[in-house]
């Protein structure tokens, strides 16, 4: 069965090897973990996932593979009817009385038992009654009710606090790597790009030195010294605000905040639709304090890794055109001042908000994208991840 479950995980994308599988049945062997499934399920997942975005994946093989050792189909609870669970205005309040006649069933194998019978029995909705399932009863089966052993499904969150099994858990949220980004998961992705190097004082222990010099010195203890590993990577941001990109406000300050946290060199400009002869950093002041964008491209040198943040939407001649611009009259077009960052920055991105599957449908898009050399990604987590790797390498474009 064993070996099963690891083909499958193999088969549905997890990379997973032979020597994990091995591990997993050694660590069975030696009873590291009790014969129960929440055990098994925890030292399956810290022996085969590898990385917090296969995390998702895993839950959902995993409940599917063992659902019989619950003695119950797990589709079968997937396919209760909506309309069983579905709550109506008003919530019922239990009287002591009522709670001290309810009495608990025996444990989770005769709950999972019961629950079974009750799936293959009932016919229709129950509200308000102790046998099945239904909504504001004291039945041990559905949501907002009561009952001192139950399980619950279908209610947001618990109540009384003493549900024995919660059918609607996950045990994480989705990881997967096209999910919209979060905050955490950006700093996640990020971490790609880290270019670590020793410098400043000697303040962390040397390992490998110290024990090379320790075995040279007869077994005396010599200890070695170096400086510790600082992220040296330097970003140059470049954020279009207003207009389409109000859409992405929140997803857009995850990013900065992401940004700011894992990158101690970071600078950052904003800039409307397509860049032009000016930029700004404070969008409260952006008509009275702007910045020379020839001062922001001699300013950094090409150390900097460049990410452009935009939706990339608007009338194609705001690119193409001189005078193009919604908010002024430019002198050169945004076509111009984009090659001049792709030619003074070799490792120059640009992150789209907007799903890669609508691009084919914008023409500026388009536009923007030939520009960048095909090296726009979405901002999902493995469009990040590949954005990072593009920093690094000059010539990685993104492949949908």
């Amino acid at each position: 069965m064993f070996l099963d479950f690891f083909l499958l995980l193999k088969k549905q994308g997890i990379p997973v090897s032979l020597k994990e599988h091995l591990m997993l049945l050694e660590a069975l062997d030696k009873g590291v973990v009790s014969y129960s499934v929440e055990d098994f399920y925890a030292l399956s997942r810290a022996v085969y996932v590898k990385h917090e975005k296969f995390l998702d994946k895993f839950d959902m093989i995993f409940g599917q593979f063992f659902q019989g050792l619950y003695k119950l189909p797990m589709e079968a609870v997937f396919k209760i009817p909506e309309e069983w669970l579905k709550k109506t205005l008003g919530n019922r309040e239990f009287t002591e009385e009522e709670k001290a006649l309810i009495e608990t069933m025996g444990g989770i194998d005769k709950l999972m038992e019961r629950l079974k019978e009750l799936f293959e029995k009932q016919q229709e909705r129950h509200e308000g009654g102790d046998t099945y399932i239904g909504t504001k009863g004291t039945s041990p089966f559905g949501a907002d009710g009561y009952n001192p052993e139950g399980i619950r499904i279908g209610q947001e969150g618990g109540k009384q606090g003493r549900a024995v099994k919660v059918w609607d858990k996950r045990m994480y949220k989705n990881l997967d790597d096209n999910v919209e980004l979060n905050t955490r998961n950006m700093k996640l992705a990020m971490k790609r790009l880290r270019i670590l190097t020793r410098e400043g004082i000697p303040d962390e222990l040397n390992i490998d030195e110290t024990i090379a010099r320790t075995s040279r010195n007869a077994g005396v203890l010599d200890i070695a010294m170096h400086a510790s590993k600082k992220n040296k990577v330097k970003v140059l941001l470049l954020l279009d605000i207003g207009g389409s990109m109000d859409s992405f406000i929140t997803l857009c300050s995850q990013l900065f905040s992401a940004a700011k946290y894992e990158f101690k060199h970071l600078e950052y400009y904003y800039f409307h639709n397509c860049v032009y002869e000016t930029l700004w950093k404070d969008n409260r002041r952006r008509h009275e304090e702007r910045i020379p964008t020839l001062e922001v491209l001699h300013k950094y040198n090409k150390d900097y890794k460049v990410i452009f943040v935009g939706d990339a939407t608007m009338a194609p001649y705001e690119i193409s055109s001189v005078n193009g611009s919604v908010e002024h009259n430019n002198s050169e077009s945004g076509a111009v001042w984009l090659h001049r960052f792709t030619e003074n920055y070799p490792y120059t991105i640009w992150l789209n908000p907007t799903m890669s599957e609508y691009w084919d449908y914008t023409p500026s898009i388009g536009l923007i994208k030939e520009l960048m050399h095909n090296r726009m990604f979405p901002l999902t987590l493995r469009g990040l991840e590949k954005g990072m790797k593009a920093l690094k390498d000059a010539k990685l474009e993104f492949e949908d």
